[in-house]
């Protein structure tokens, strides 16, 4: 199949058209790769590389795109590609070529995660629900969860805005149950609320 045209319609994206009046979006860089041009013949397997390799071109710049606008896992990634169209092969190629180029990588991203629900008073347990939530794999939740740090000013911060009577049994099983919700451990409730001079039941 003879190309007829080769068209820049934005910058570093073509469109390629053929003979029989069908065209296909790429980029410059499967363009330059495949040394394509108008007149060129394509055969079948070259025909069959240019339209994967557009594809995956096309789909990396859409990755780059998304993670431009915050951090993710590559769970969260895959999911996003595949929900702007891409198929799930696609979105695994793109996942694989951003970690092997270290513009993802789960470890640091769950790391962040980390210290940003840490900052905000929540426990180990609300980060291994965000963990669970953003497809991270369990191997690295161990070493993230030990290292995430127990911020007691900032437990203690949370219980004194709604702790008004330390000997209120109610106010005090209300505190705990938000504190537990926040993931919490019992004993790191228990810790806390004795700072407080509070004296409560626990269930574990």
């Amino acid at each position: 199949m003879f190309i007829t045209n080769i068209r820049q319609t934005s910058p570093g994206r073509l469109t390629v058209t053929f003979e029989d009046g069908s065209e296909v979006k790429t980029t410059l860089g499967t363009v330059t790769d495949l040394r394509l041009f108008s007149g060129r013949d394509m055969k079948d397997e070259l025909y069959e590389e240019f339209l994967l390799s557009s594809r995956r071109s096309l789909a990396r710049e859409r990755a780059l795109e998304i993670l431009s606008r915050r951090s993710m896992s590559r769970y969260e990634l895959k999911k996003k590609l595949i929900e702007k169209g891409e198929d799930e092969d696609i979105a695994e190629y793109c996942a694989a070529w951003l970690s092997d180029n270290g513009l993802i990588n789960d470890e640091s991203y769950a790391q962040a995660l980390g210290r940003h629900y840490a900052a905000k008073g929540f426990g180990p347990g609300r980060l291994k629900a965000e963990l669970s939530k953003r497809g991270i794999d369990r191997e690295i939740w161990e070493d993230t969860l030990e290292s995430m740090p127990v911020n007691e000013a900032k437990i203690d911060k949370f219980i004194a805005a709604r702790l008004k009577d330390p000997t209120d049994r109610e106010q005090v099983r209300k505190v705990s149950a938000a504190l537990f919700r926040r993931g919490h451990s019992w004993d790191e409730i228990r810790a806390a609320l004795s700072r407080f001079e509070c004296e409560a039941e626990f269930e574990d």
